[in-house]
Order: structure tokens, then sequence, then C-alpha cells
């Protein structure tokens, strides 16, 4: 600790805030939300600090990033309450949603692999052209019901336009390519509600294509949260055997 330390290893909370970059109001506001146990005080009422202060402190800022700063202050908040069993269920549950979105992230991946043919339509594909394609040709395609591409319109899934003269919904080249995902995305399991913001990213790159850097990006972040949560585990570890 050098030359931070102060009577018997204590610190004062300038000494923890500037191995950090924070400021002592942050300090002062992790003690109080639980991260850091109770401090010390002086017989003036000051703040006193000690290096297992510091090792919490340290563990805490090395989980947020894998967990989110709600669940790493849960965390420490149950380590430091000695609730230790609902800190490990607390980082079960963080690691069983980053399984969840590598599996989401499989099932896009997937989808998109099968949006690609490999062999030419056959003669009820819903191939859009100038005017579009109608909600029965579509639906043979996919091999669903009509009335499964209305609920999909319901939920945002698919955006058809309506005939201003026949009222019949009119499906272009944006709206079939989002029928097959959401097609392949169903036949995999997903729910309405959890296909729906997956389309919107579709949408919001622009395609299929622009989309795919966007995967590249989502998987990057994946492993950037499981490296995280490696690196926060060691420093709970740490902070755990000093606890005793």
């Amino acid at each position: 600790m050098g030359r931070n330390l102060q009577n018997g290893g204590q610190l004062r909370p300038i000494d923890l805030a500037r191995r950090h970059g924070l400021s002592t109001q942050a300090i002062r506001n992790y003690e109080e939300a639980g991260i850091l146990q109770a401090a010390g005080r002086t017989p003036h009422g000051y703040r006193t600090y000690t290096p297992l202060h510091a090792r919490a402190l340290g563990a805490f800022l090395a989980l947020v990033p894998g967990h989110s700063h709600q669940t790493a202050t849960s965390i420490m908040r149950a380590v430091n309450q000695g609730a230790v069993d609902d800190a490990f269920r607390l980082i079960d549950e963080s690691h069983a949603q980053l399984l969840d979105d590598r599996r989401t992230l499989q099932a896009v991946e997937s989808a998109l692999r099968d949006l690609t043919p490999t062999t030419a339509p056959g003669p009820d594909a819903a191939v859009s052209g100038a005017g579009g394609t109608f909600i029965g040709p579509l639906a043979r395609e996919l091999g669903i019901r009509p009335a499964t591409l209305r609920k999909w319109e319901r939920a945002g899934l698919v955006r058809p336009r309506r005939d201003p003269l026949t009222g019949y919904r009119i499906y272009d080249e944006a709206d079939v390519r989002d029928a097959r995902l959401a097609h392949q995305l169903r036949r995999g399991g997903y729910l309405l509600e959890q296909i729906a913001p997956l389309i919107a990213q579709v949408r919001a790159a622009g395609g299929l294509e622009p989309l795919e850097a966007a995967l590249c990006d989502w998987r990057g972040r994946l492993s950037a949260r499981g490296r995280a949560m490696l690196t926060g585990a060691a420093e709970l570890e740490a902070y755990l055997r000093e606890r005793g």
C-alpha cells in the first residue's frame, strides 16, 4: 500500500478513491450501498478503511463489466452480509444469462444461414417482384397458415402494406425476408417477444448482409463479458480468502 497506509494499515477515503480514479463521494456511496463494509472512525469522526476494504472495492469494480453494476452490488452486499451462497447464486444466474445470449446468437446465425438458399425456389416460393406477394403464397412457402402471418404482423415481426383498392396485404422483399427469419427462429423455439427485437436489428442494419457486422460485434461483446466474468471471479475469490 506504500505511503498511503496510515496508522496500522489504515486508508483514507481519498486513498481508495485515487487508486481507481474515483471520487471520495463514490467511496461513501459504495459503503452506504453495502459494497464496502462499514468504515472505521477516527476520534474526530473521519472514515478510515483497511486493505480489506481496498480488496472489496477491487472485487466490485472487477465484477461490474461481466455482471452489471446492479448485480455486482447485490453480490458484494451478500458477501459482506455473510450470505455467500446467495452471492454464488447471483453469479450463476449471470452465467446462465450469458449462455442464453450465446444460444440466441447461434440461433440467429443459424437462421441467417438457412435464409441463403442453395437450390432454386419451388413453385410456391413467395418471390417478391415490383408489386410484392400476397399472404397466401408466402404462407404456403413457409408451411404455415395465413392466420400465423397475421399474428406475426400484430407482434410487429412483419409489416405488409395494404392494397389501396382491395385492402389485401402485400409483402415486399423486406417483409418476405423478415417472415422467413421469424419462421426459422420460431422453429428454434423462440417466442414472438424474443424475435421482435432481432427483426428490428435486421431492419436497422438495412438487411441481412449489414447485420453480419452487428453479429460479429455481438460475438465480441459476449466474449468480452465472459472474460470479464473470469476476472471478476478471481478478484472476488481473493477477497473471500482475505475475509477468511
